[in-house]
């Protein structure tokens, strides 16, 4: 298990353009699967290219496992590096057998060690029965996880994930993900998956470090990353939110549009206190009978997902309608008049 360290870590691409990535920071324990999450632009695809060597970075450093591999004076080509990348769509040699391909990185294995860490790699991501296959006669699902067997063959100190769920369809990418995640950490590797897709790095990393500007806004566990983000920004980029104007009171309760709505304590230096956004997730409002509810509105649109639906209501007193997530059959439609309960507690953001 090998830490990944990154320091103080600068690019851009022309003196007059702004910096793609602006002194990010960022750790990653041994044999941790962290995902790198941001919008569009963030600088996640620069990053990742640094870290395998194939950018030069402005200023700051790169090490793993206490080696540098970027740094002041040091570049070491992606061929030392010992890093392993699974790409979009996989990216298998189509001329090549799977277990040909699994054991294209084994160099300086006699060709029994080849065949037995080529059988290791299949048995782990599920594939003992398929070497004999060609990639075109493979899924693309099972295209990923032969990926995943050759980047992690030769054992390599980091795998790096480039979005490679992202040319599988609904149906297939949330089974894959949990093959690859198991198989990494089966493996006992470290590995940093890039993504712009919040729901797969909630439901797939050890921790999430989410990247606006070049920098990390914020780097915790999924649970911490979406139950307590650290700004109204990544509130409402990792997941739905409600945010609200609010005012916090003695007590440990902050006055908003919704009434009075309990506040977590040791949420963080400086929440909790004056005036600021309450953050609420649409899970955490609660549907009920206008008579019975000090917090009443208009449903304004209702959309259904099968698991629930999201029911969006105009609050009597409030501009912006608040999304209310509402799990098996909803009763209201559009137009119907309907209560508003708060459930849990709430991070108050000066």
């Amino acid at each position: 298990m090998t830490e990944l360290r990154i320091e103080g870590l600068t690019k851009s691409y022309s003196p007059r353009a702004p910096r793609v990535l602006d002194g990010l920071d960022l750790t990653v324990p041994g044999g941790a699967l962290a995902a790198v999450l941001g919008p569009s632009g963030c600088g996640k695809t620069t990053l990742l290219r640094i870290i395998a060597g194939f950018l030069r970075a402005d200023a700051g450093s790169v090490s793993l496992g206490g080696r540098v591999l970027t740094g002041p004076g040091v570049h070491l080509p992606p061929e030392r590096r010992r890093i392993g990348i699974v790409p979009q769509e996989g990216a298998l040699f189509p001329h090549l057998s799977v277990a040909r391909n699994v054991a294209f990185g084994l160099t300086g294995l006699d060709r029994t060690a080849r065949l037995r860490r080529t059988e290791e790699m299949l048995e782990l991501v599920g594939l003992a029965d398929y070497g004999e296959r060609m990639p075109h006669e493979l899924s693309g699902g099972q295209q990923q996880r032969i990926a995943l067997a050759r980047a992690l063959a030769p054992r390599p100190a980091l795998v790096l994930l480039d979005e490679p769920f992202n040319a599988l369809d609904s149906a297939l990418r949330a089974g894959v993900r949990a093959d690859v995640r198991t198989a990494l950490h089966l493996s006992g590797a470290t590995a940093v998956l890039v993504t712009h897709d919040q729901q797969e790095a909630l439901s797939t990393a050890d921790l999430v470090a989410v990247v606006r500007d070049g920098r990390v806004a914020q780097r915790d566990t999924p649970q911490q990353v979406y139950r307590r983000p650290a700004d109204p920004w990544v509130a409402g980029f990792v997941g739905d939110a409600v945010l609200l104007p609010a005012t916090a009171r003695s007590g440990g309760t902050a006055n908003t549009a919704l009434g009075a709505i309990p506040l977590v304590t040791n949420a963080g230096p400086g929440t909790g206190t004056g005036t600021g956004t309450v953050m609420l997730r649409p899970e955490q409002l609660q549907l009920t009978e206008p008579a019975s509810a000090a917090t009443v509105g208009t449903v304004t649109d209702v959309r259904f997902y099968g698991h629930d639906a999201m029911v969006t209501v105009a609050v009597d007193g409030l501009d912006t309608p608040v999304d209310i997530r509402a799990s098996g059959p909803v009763a209201v439609q559009p137009g119907d008049r309907t209560g508003i309960l708060v459930k849990g507690e709430a991070v108050l953001h000066p």
